[in-house]
């Protein structure tokens, strides 16, 4: 049975529900970075030859972007010849492949990035991108659970039964999507594509959330009211950098508020439209929780994604459900050798047909937007077509409990996130899953 959540935040994000009706065991997450391991998987193929260093990344309690903006500046070069297949979660110890063109390994030992180390593995003629990247190998641990033993195990036994049955965990976007503190990326990017640019510009810099510190809101809340941008600058703490390098593009270019967006990375900026889709998918995943629709079987008007060569949904090869083709791709999702998807709502998107398609105009009615928004009339270079994402989350966690601690031992593909498969169990408030 589906229970809806109560916590608002989530609901701020899209995320309306949970598979199971069972008590979690609640605790707390990264009370320490160490309890947060990633380690990406990847299929690059590297050798002794070509113009891009290819190099092991372990970081610590580093936000990913600042991370290359740092390494780029060390360097000298720009943040566009550093290449990676995926960013990882700042409050964690993080490992995967980084490419750096025209490096050398003499350049790398001179870099001083404080809990940072670079490994030089090899060379290749090509940079390393989002293609490269499989998945991740996670290994995290819930402390402070205040459960006896006896009862702890048996709350997690329940809720892997009721899993199991379901065929997995609904695919949710995680929390870092949008951000837990201040979750304000998907609503710029809503006004981004209804062409609010100055809006969507003013809410980045100086929109203040509860979540935040009193200083964070109180100097926020003053641009907010005021426009002072030389006072903001003056008065933003210093790791609110994007804010910041906004604020100074703004004195600089008074009004222009697209230019302020393009001060920052275009990786960065792409981020506020790919929230925005984010948002719609988990409202849509959602609706079907709530609707009572399973999500390991197929029906009228469903698009499902095939397995690739390793297993993992290939959401290039598509095809819609339909009376004469059900009862096979009822026997692939039962393999696991197909998933039932729902769209990220682009330029491109045809709505579904049959059930979905009707949650689909319905959402969409509710936001106030059309497919073809997204193309993103007041900033075109942000212009995103749509994709489809698998709606399942096929996780098999290993666990052991013990001292109040439960460690949870899984792999995932990539673009899913820990932190949906963790609410389940935990059930507990986002601000303890930060």
């Amino acid at each position: 049975m589906v229970r809806p959540t109560h916590f608002e935040l989530e609901r701020l994000m899209g995320i309306d529900a949970y598979l199971t009706d069972e008590d979690g065991v609640g605790g707390d997450l990264r009370v320490e970075p160490g309890d947060f391991r990633v380690k990406e998987v990847s299929d690059f193929k590297y050798g002794t030859s070509g113009d891009f260093l290819i190099v092991r990344l372990t970081k610590e309690n580093w936000e990913t972007h600042h991370l290359i903006r740092d390494l780029s500046r060390q360097l000298g070069i720009s943040e566009e010849r550093i290449g990676i297949a995926g960013t990882k979660d700042k409050r964690a110890v993080t490992t995967q492949l980084m490419s750096i063109r025209g490096a050398s390994e003499e350049q790398l030992s001179r870099i001083d990035l404080p809990r940072v180390r670079l490994e030089p593995l090899g060379r290749a003629n090509k940079d390393i991108g989002l293609g490269d990247l499989r998945g991740n190998d996670f290994d995290i641990t819930v402390r402070n659970i205040s459960l006896p033993l006896a009862e702890c195990e048996a709350r997690l036994r329940a809720i892997d039964a009721n899993m199991a049955k379901a065929g997995g965990i609904p695919n949710f976007f995680g929390y870092q999507r949008f951000g837990i503190v201040r979750p304000i990326t998907h609503l710029v990017g809503k006004k981004l594509l209804t062409g609010d640019v100055e809006g969507a510009a003013m809410d980045y810099i100086a929109r203040s959330f509860p979540g935040e510190s009193e200083e964070n809101k109180k100097v926020r809340n003053m641009v907010m009211g005021t426009r002072d941008f030389k006072e903001g600058i003056r008065l933003y703490p210093l790791n609110l950098r994007y804010e910041r390098t906004m604020m100074h593009h703004l004195i600089e270019r008074p009004g222009d508020y697209a230019g302020a967006f393009r001060s920052l990375s275009p990786k960065l900026l792409k981020l506020f439209i790919h929230a925005y889709q984010s948002y719609l998918f988990n409202k849509l995943l959602s609706r079907r929780l709530l609707d009572g629709l399973p999500l390991n079987e197929p029906l009228e008007g469903d698009v499902v994604c095939f397995t690739d060569a390793q297993g993992q949904p290939d959401t290039s090869k598509l095809e819609t459900v339909t009376k004469r083709n059900l009862p096979d791709i009822k026997f692939l999702i039962k393999r696991d050798r197909a998933y039932v998807t729902l769209p990220l709502i682009g330029s491109d998107s045809g709505l579904d047909a049959g059930r979905a398609g009707e949650e689909e105009r319905r959402v969409l009615d509710e936001e106030g937007i059309k497919a073809g928004d997204f193309t993103v009339a007041a900033m075109p270079d942000l212009a995103s077509a749509g994709l489809r994402r698998q709606i399942l989350l096929n996780a098999r966690p290993s666990i052991n409990t013990g001292d109040g601690n439960a460690t949870f031992k899984f792999f995932l593909p990539r673009g899913c996130y820990a932190t949906t498969v963790l609410r389940e169990y935990m059930k507990a408030s986002p601000e303890q899953m930060d």
